[in-house]
């Protein structure tokens, strides 16, 4: 993302307010012609810096009842290639990120209630290959960028 120019970041700037906004309405926000601005949005696009759009759910949405960082580190020898597969079968395992330094992965997981959380910490921790698990209960969200 680093030949990203100004009118590049208005445009991501801009999507990411509001991903339903119209051409028109993004040319006006980024200065740029219709057609300009169609044109570094496809290639945005095909380069990978625009992966999709989505929505956003309100207040009102069925939120998780609980949301846990799940902290993995491997067993000697084992790597992501090893334990990944496995975690992208439990449902639950919202994000997946590699980290550098003590932890290997750090895992986004979200669950109707504590007991369920349970179910699936069991679940990441008798994955092979994973050595330590510790997992960090979301209290509260004061705010969250993504959504």
């Amino acid at each position: 993302m680093n030949d990203l120019d100004e009118k590049d970041r208005l445009l991501l700037g801009a999507l990411r307010a509001d991903a339903r906004q119209s051409l028109v309405e993004l040319a006006r926000h980024a200065g740029l012609s219709r057609s300009a601005t169609h044109e570094r949005v496809r290639r945005l696009e095909a380069k990978g810096v625009i992966a999709g759009y989505t929505v956003r759910l309100g207040a009102d949405r069925e939120a998780p009842g609980v949301q846990a960082l799940v902290a993995i580190s491997f067993q000697a020898g084992r790597n992501c290639d090893h334990v990944v597969p496995h975690l992208t079968g439990i449902p639950n395992v919202v994000t997946c990120w590699s980290l550098a330094g003590s932890t290997d992965l750090m895992l986004l997981v979200e669950c109707a209630s504590n007991a369920e959380l349970d179910n699936v910490r069991r679940l990441v921790a008798t994955t092979p290959g994973i050595a330590t698990v510790q997992t960090h209960v979301a209290l509260r969200t004061h705010f969250d960028r993504r959504t």
